[in-house]
Formats: structure tokens, sequence, C-alpha cells
């Protein structure tokens, strides 16, 4: 789906480009290591499948990245970001996930992708014109951040605006031109924003301003924000967050659907958890794991971080369990 880290896999602090892991290793690098927690009991052996299914992260273990507009101040109208908030609303995770899709797995381009969604949607339905002029919404480099930029061109053209869509690299360097007004508008991940602009602020040892609350989340995001001529529309129910995948035969064959089922059932020996390199040492990734849910794999497999090696390992029967993005393409139905 796209070439990027989350901020949740890691210590919170300055992130890379959309923020899952920073400093993920080598591509391709893999191994099997025994995490630090020895497992006991059983466990549960993988199952291949095609299909891949998320485990609901019941404790909260996640922090709260749902995408949120983010809008340079000195372009904040009422209109504008109520157009931006049409978008927000038209959002939630499998809707995202199905745009992912037909980007990523269907190969439609992210404004093709945009277009059909905003008019089986009906986005643009009620929009209030604006004062207008010119607008550059900006995406970073990853397919998904560029349809949901894709998505606020459509809705702010319906509010009068005239909208170009400008590709950017990582957020250290697009976070700069929109507080100086560059770019104007740009789709953005609550948590990893909010500890992005914290850490910017306050040093890399910081004190995290993000958690599972949502709401907290996107008051601290919003104060920061106001401190660098940042304003932050609503938030979306959409969550590109890190999250933990099984096939649907592993999930079918030992009942499990929530993390807390997988570690009731399935700590032990024969459970093998596919992961990014640093994934054992992380505080959202195994180290969390077994710290919330008491959850302890009898093996890591160590391969990418959220991406194809992770998620080939799951539907081939290497891997039991595996991180994931909740929203990736990959996890849409059928």
């Amino acid at each position: 789906m796209r070439a990027r880290t989350r901020l949740a896999i890691g210590a919170v602090g300055a992130l890379t480009a959309a923020g899952l892991l920073t400093g993920c290793g080598e591509a391709g690098s893999s191994g099997t290591d025994a995490p630090e927690s020895a497992a006991s009991g059983a466990g549960c052996a993988p199952v291949a499948g095609d299909e891949l299914v998320v485990l609901t992260d019941d404790k909260k273990l996640q922090n709260s990245d749902n995408v949120i507009p983010a809008v340079n101040a000195d372009v904040a109208t009422p209109q504008l970001v109520a157009a931006l908030d049409k978008v927000s609303a038209a959002l939630d995770t499998p809707k995202l996930i199905e745009l992912n899709k037909a980007v990523d797995v269907d190969r439609k381009t992210p404004a093709v992708a945009a277009s059909e969604f905003a008019g089986a949607s009906s986005l643009t339905a009620g929009i209030a014109k604006g004062p207008g002029g010119p607008i550059v919404v900006g995406a970073a480099n990853f397919s998904e951040s560029q349809t949901l930029a894709e998505l606020y061109k459509i809705a702010l053209t319906a509010a009068g605006y005239q909208v170009t869509v400008q590709q950017v690299g990582s957020r250290e360097l697009y976070e700069p031109a929109l507080e100086k007004g560059e770019i104007q508008v740009f789709p953005e991940y609550a948590a990893t924003m909010a500890e992005f602009l914290n850490t910017k602020a306050n040093g890399p040892d910081a004190q995290p301003v993000s958690s599972p609350d949502l709401d907290k989340t996107v008051a601290a995001l919003k104060e920061a924000g106001a401190k660098v001529n940042l304003v932050f529309g609503a938030p979306s129910a959409a969550q590109d967050q890190n999250a933990f995948a099984v096939t649907r035969a592993f999930a079918d064959k030992y009942g499990v659907r929530t993390l807390s089922e997988l570690a009731e059932k399935c700590s032990g020996q024969a459970t093998v958890l596919a992961g990014p390199p640093e994934c054992p040492q992380r505080p959202k990734c195994q180290a969390g794991l077994i710290e919330v849910y008491d959850f302890r794999a009898g093996s890591f497999s160590s391969l990418d971080a959220a991406g194809p090696q992770t998620k080939n390992a799951l539907k081939t029967g290497a891997a039991s369990v595996g991180l994931v993005l909740s929203s990736d393409g990959a996890l849409a139905a059928g």
C-alpha cells in the first residue's frame, strides 16, 4: 500500500513520512528469534489462507491514529473546514480499506478511486460555498495519502476553491510548508501528528501527548497546532494504525476475534508472531502484546513492517499472527 512507517510501533517521538516504524531494518531481512519472555503451553500453529482479518484491540494497546484534516490557519474559513469535515464524516476504516484496495489492488488511480467514492457517498451534497481562491492540498508519498488528498480536492472544489494536489515527501518536509502556507491543507493522522509536533517543540524525549483516547489525542493535537499556525478539522472514524492480523481460517479454527482471545487461547510454543526486526522491543508491538495482553508467542519471525513479507507469511502458513496496518487494502473482504 505504501512505503512508510507508523508511529505506534516504536517509542513515541519524531517520525518519518507518515510515521509505523523508524529504521525498520533492511528490506528482506528475515529470521526467527525467540521472544524475550518464553511462552508456555501448546499455542496455535499457523493456518494458511487467502483472507486476512484484524483482531480487535479490545484493551486499547494502540494510539488513536484517525485521519484528520490539517489546515494552515490563514485559510481556515468556516466553509473550508466544513468541506473537509464532510470528508471525515464520510470515512470509516472499512471504507478506507476499500479505497486502498481500489488503488493498491485494483490499480485505479487515487483520483479515480476518490471520484467514485465521492459519487457513491454523495460527498459534495450540501457543501456551502466559501470565498474561493487557490488552495494547494498536499499529499505524502504513499497511495492512501494521495487518495485522501483527492477527496479533499473534490470537497473543496465543491466549496468554490481552485484546488491542486501536490505530492510531497516526508513530514519533515511538508509540515514546515504547511505552517508557512506554501501548502494549505493536508490529510493527517491524529496521534502521529500530535507526537510530531510535540517532539518538534519539546525534544525527542518529550512526554507523549497521544493516547488510545481520540478526544484527548485531538485536544493535544489542536493545542500543539495552535502554536504553529495550524488548525485541525473533525477527525474521521477511519484509522490507519498498527494492528495484528491472522488468516480467516486461523480465526475460525481457534475461535479468536480479539487480542485478548489470542492471548488466552494461543500463547504457547506453536504460535509464530511476524513483524519488523524491532517488534520484540517496541511498546506497540511484541513488548506491548506481552505487557497489555500477556500474549506470549513461541517464536518471532523477523520480516518487514506491515509489508508483503508479513502478509505472505500469514497467507502461506508461515506465521500465526502478524503486524499489519489497519487500513491496508489487503484486508478487504472477498
